[in-house]
């Protein structure tokens, strides 16, 4: 007999079973990038290059681990054998350590309220480089989002005496390598460790430049620094991981909320923890592009719906 209508049938709770380990995996990913600022606080006295070395040349290491592990790593092999593959991952890899450098520097230099808006404002950022770049169209709602966080960007420039640059940079980097990533058909860990094996020469060749003279912070710290140090591979690679997982499992208009976690702890982390100055006029300019991001998001939801 077949199953009567509204009775959960083995391969209906399957689905739902890996809907809920994918939302919750984004969830994880989301809220570790929205704690991350926690994480690279201690190491503030540590150069913002090297902890970004130490971060892809550890990443490197466990991500190479992983597939190793799996048998996967003829993935990478087929990257780099293909010229145009190798390039793009290149340009990614070029976006990416330019997005985690600023990044660092920012949360080490207190402007992580700053580097929070770099992420509000990403998602709007990439819907311009959808029109641009991919000859897409946008409707109303969404023309009417990206305005008025243009709005509150000029705003925020207007009340600083100057672009907000460390949020501009981080959007653009980070809208950039989700670009070529959405271009490149290599799958999200091996393309991480085809990025980190590209970038490793340099970082590792910095890494020891750094110790031939003396201030190399590996080995010549506390427990704690070192083992941070050691540990920003993992924690690199371990929210691009649950990232993948979650975005195969879920809805995109469910990642596209989803997403705003990250962004959301982490200024709630620069204005209650860290204690970063956030004055009523500056105020404004978030509330302008908040209200851009609920506009967009909102209209995200509502075509989803309407296509299911």
């Amino acid at each position: 007999m077949a199953a009567a209508p509204g009775n959960d049938t083995p391969a209906t709770t399957a689905r739902q079973a890996a809907a809920r380990s994918g939302f919750a995996a984004a969830v994880g990913a989301f809220v570790i990038w929205g704690l991350f600022p926690l994480y690279l606080k201690p190491l503030a006295g540590v150069p913002a290059l090297e902890i970004m070395a130490h971060r892809i040349v550890w990443c490197c290491l466990l991500v190479f681990a992983w597939l190793a592990a799996r048998g996967e790593l003829g993935s990478v092999r087929a990257a780099l054998a293909n010229p145009v593959t190798r390039r793009r991952l290149m340009a990614s890899a070029v976006f990416i350590s330019i997005n985690w450098l600023l990044y660092v520097w920012a949360v080490n230099n207190d402007h992580v309220v700053d580097a929070s808006l770099g992420y509000f404002i990403n998602p709007l950022f990439n819907v311009v480089l959808g029109v641009f770049v991919l000859n897409e169209r946008l409707n109303r709602a969404q023309w009417i989002a990206v305005g008025l966080a243009a709005v509150g960007v000029l705003y925020l420039a207007v009340v600083a005496g100057r672009p907000p640059w460390i949020a501009l940079t981080l959007a653009a980097t980070f809208g950039m390598y989700g670009l070529i990533r959405k271009v490149v058909a290599v799958d999200s860990v091996p393309g991480l460790a085809t990025e980190t094996l590209l970038l490793s020469p340099l970082a590792l060749g910095f890494l020891v430049w750094a110790e031939q003279h003396g201030t190399g912070a590996l080995g010549h710290s506390s427990a704690g620094i070192n083992a941070l140090l050691i540990g920003s591979g993992l924690i690199t690679a371990l929210p691009l991981t649950l990232f993948a997982f979650g975005a195969r499992r879920i809805p995109l208009s469910t990642v596209g909320l989803v997403q705003y976690i990250g962004p959301t702890l982490q200024f709630l982390i620069g204005v209650l923890v860290f204690h970063e100055p956030f004055p009523r006029a500056r105020a404004v300019g978030f509330v302008l592009i908040w209200s851009a991001l609920a506009i967009y998001a909102t209209d995200s939801l509502w075509r989803s719906r309407s296509r299911k």
